[in-house]
């Protein structure tokens, strides 16, 4: 299940000094709460991989795994202290602020390609086009 993000070029947070890090850096991330749960996790995965094959995009996409990481997701929990929990979830950051969540209540009644809408409809209003 790691490797369905990973794939993509989703690089692993397993520590909260690595969420830090990545929310340090100026720009925008993607930010993954990956989880076990087969149904909403299931879909949000290959809708990851469709979205970032999109024009405009984070700079930079991230995971944490729910179950394993855990002291990054509680870390990442806390800095999203305004919002409930939810596994799975997909964050966007811009320059180290929240602002675009995707819960599971938004990914678990959609299939791939309509979660992969959301998040390029996000990408295009956060996001540069990417350099190529």
């Amino acid at each position: 299940m790691r490797a369905e993000l990973t794939r993509y070029g989703v690089e692993e947070a397993r520590t909260p000094a690595d969420v830090d890090r990545l929310l340090q850096e100026p720009d925008t991330l993607l930010m993954v709460v990956n989880s076990i749960c087969g149904c909403a996790a299931g879909r949000a995965r290959p809708a990851i991989g469709m979205a970032l094959q999109h024009s405009a995009r984070p700079a930079k996409a991230a995971t944490v795994f729910a179950g394993g990481d855990e002291a990054a997701v509680a870390h990442l929990r806390g800095i999203l202290s305004d919002v409930p929990p939810s596994s799975p979830s997909i964050v966007l950051f811009q320059d180290g602020k929240p602002v675009y969540m995707l819960h599971r209540s938004d990914i678990e009644r959609r299939d791939a390609a309509s979660i992969a809408k959301l998040l390029t409809e996000a990408f295009d209003r956060f996001c540069a086009p990417a350099q190529v």
